[in-house]
């Protein structure tokens, strides 16, 4: 049996489908698939864009190619270049667009291109066009004081560009840091030689010739500027879902087993929106990815006609392994096993070699994600930072925190009744493996431990 599967969206979770299931993907950027988190170490230099590569996919990608129009009735898939791509189970992994703030001058007359020098920071174009535009000495300047803005101000640094970053809000990376993890991150991209500003709200931009020249802010000031980045965060792509009539919310709306208001369509990845949630980050599009692997491979495998398989399923045709088969009949013979997730995300059970995928995992499908934040900020003193959970305490929580400022080095999590709930880690990850499986756990921490041993470098396991 073989079951046409078509993938739109060569990003984390399209690519990682397509590593482990025949299919055809059509990738919008002509790149082959890459990660997207390493896209700042590419802007400083540390890494050529091929290193950033992801593994290949199981079938040839189609890149370069944009879908423009789903038809559902003929389950087919209309792209920019006039071909149309058949399919019995369509995937959307669309991924997010950068968010473009409405600053005066941002877009010229009938919505015209930003002037020359204000770039997004989202794909591996985006990363290389600043490359060819940043030289030491050149004045940048960073919107967005997030994750993202943080990165991109410390790669500029690192390539000798005098960089302003500007926050709206109190403090950077206010949604994943406490009030004094996010001084001692602002203490940390100052040495970089980064100017930052926060409560800083930007109104516009001068330009000259079709070039930026200044960015201005709400209280007048304004800031030289020959390089722009906005990094404002971003927004789910689901213009295709919408208009080929699919709920819609934030993100297109999907159920356990990633399927939108189609029963022929799912989406997984930034696009996706699951119970109420839009995820946005690489771990959440990982396991969304592996866990409709197994919604498709069980869902066809269900129907699949008995055959002579020793594996009791229709062998595939040799064109290709369709998804009735078994797990092991679909991961190439040179492989020399099951081509599995990374250690900290693969299920306790494991995936046997001569199972189908379907029969590993459990039938609820995919019930969400518990997203850990981390990061690594280079310069003399190098800084990694850890976020997980709701770091901000409600009334009647528990709150146990060490800092030592001279060292750089914070540590805070937060427990609610007997469970942690959250938590904050700079400088000093020892801890973090142990923390992070007791929150990923939802296990209740044991009664004889003081709370403090939460913050040892053996999570209190000892």
């Amino acid at each position: 049996m073989s079951t046409r599967i078509v993938v739109v969206g060569g990003g984390t979770a399209g690519a990682r489908l397509a590593q482990r299931l025949p299919v055809t993907l059509l990738g919008e950027e002509p790149h082959t698939p890459y990660n997207r988190v390493l896209l700042a170490d590419v802007l400083a230099g540390r890494y050529a864009p091929e290193v950033i590569a992801l593994p290949g996919t199981r079938e040839p990608a189609r890149l370069g190619v944009r879908a423009v129009r789903i038809d559902r009735a003929a389950r087919t898939v209309e792209c920019a270049d006039g071909s149309l791509v058949g399919y019995d189970r369509l995937v959307l992994a669309t991924g997010s667009n950068p968010v473009l703030p409405p600053l005066r001058g941002l877009r010229g007359p009938g919505g015209a291109e930003p002037p020359e020098g204000v770039h997004a920071f989202r794909t591996l174009d985006d990363c290389l066009a600043l490359r060819d535009r940043v030289r030491p000495g050149v004045r940048a300047v960073v919107v967005g004081g997030g994750l993202l803005g943080v990165s991109a101000a410390r790669a500029l640094a690192a390539l000798g560009a005098e960089v302003v970053l500007t926050q709206q809000g109190e403090r950077l990376m206010e949604r994943q840091l406490d009030a004094t993890g996010s001084h001692l991150l602002r203490e940390h991209v100052e040495s970089l030689g980064v100017e930052v500003h926060t409560e800083c709200r930007v109104s516009g931009l001068r330009q000259r010739d079709d070039e930026v020249t200044a960015v201005e802010l709400a209280d007048g000031f304004v800031l030289d500027a020959r390089v722009v980045v906005l990094a404002c965060g971003v927004r789910p792509r689901v213009a295709l879902a919408r208009e080929a009539g699919l709920a819609v919310a934030t993100g297109i709306v999907v159920d356990d087993e990633l399927r939108t208001s189609d029963p022929y369509i799912h989406a997984i990845g930034d696009c996706a929106e699951h119970g109420g949630r839009v995820y946005g980050l690489a771990g959440p599009a990982l396991d969304q990815a592996d866990a409709l692997t197994a919604v498709l491979l069980a869902e066809t495998a269900a129907s699949a006609p008995r055959g002579p398989s020793s594996h009791g399923a229709e062998r595939p045709s040799a064109t290709g392994g369709g998804v009735g088969a078994t797990l092991a009949e679909t991961v190439p013979a040179t492989s020399g096993g099951v081509d599995v997730a990374p250690a900290e995300t693969v299920p306790a059970t494991g995936v046997g070699a001569g199972a189908t995928l379907a029969e590993t995992v459990p039938a609820t499908g995919y019930t969400g994600t518990r997203a850990l934040t981390r990061l690594t900020l280079g310069g003399a003193r190098p800084l990694d930072l850890a976020a997980f959970g709701d770091t901000t305490a409600l009334p009647g929580d528990h709150v146990v925190q060490l800092t030592d400022a001279t060292r750089r080095a914070h540590r805070k999590v937060v427990v609610r009744g007997d469970r942690l709930v959250g938590g904050v880690l700079l400088g000093d990850l020892a801890a973090v493996g142990t923390l992070a499986r007791a929150w990923e756990g939802d296990e209740a921490l044991p009664d004889e431990a003081p709370l403090l041993h939460l913050l040892t470098h053996d999570g209190g396991s000892s």
